[in-house]
């Protein structure tokens, strides 16, 4: 699946007992050394991640979920 920004994304925790992180891809930044995303987290933080593999699914965006990011 082709990520986009809008699209919502889930970061598993990287310890036991932490939570899922939420938030929504504001860009995607692509270079030679792989693909990141700008993402504003649940908790209103924005940070760019470097994904890897089976730690990051991607959930179709809501229109309502859409509204929100762009303001």
């Amino acid at each position: 699946m082709k990520v986009k920004p809008g699209d919502e994304i889930v970061v598993d925790s990287e310890k036991a007992g932490t939570p899922l992180r939420e938030g929504h891809v504001l860009e995607v930044l692509e270079a030679e050394y792989g693909t990141r995303y700008r993402v504003r987290w649940d908790d209103g933080h924005e940070s760019t991640i470097h994904p890897v593999a089976g730690t990051v699914h991607i959930k179709e965006p809501q229109v309502e979920a859409l509204a929100e990011v762009w303001r």
